[in-house]
């Protein structure tokens, strides 16, 4: 969940144009589609994290 945060702050917070309505709404359901396989998953997340502690899944 950190890293899908923290893209969320860098891309809010860069000097770049003011990005598009539908770009922000792309991004909005990426974070949603993302957060919500998180929770289906989350068994499976917590079982690797035993393993490698403070691992996530990828938000590409």
């Amino acid at each position: 969940m950190y890293i899908a945060y923290s893209a969320l702050q860098t891309a809010s917070q860069s000097n770049a144009p003011i990005q598009t309505e539908p770009q922000n709404n792309e991004l909005l359901l990426r974070y949603q589609a993302y957060q919500s396989t998180c929770q289906k998953y989350h068994r499976e997340i917590a079982a690797i994290q035993q393993y490698l502690p403070g691992w996530t899944p990828a938000f590409k």
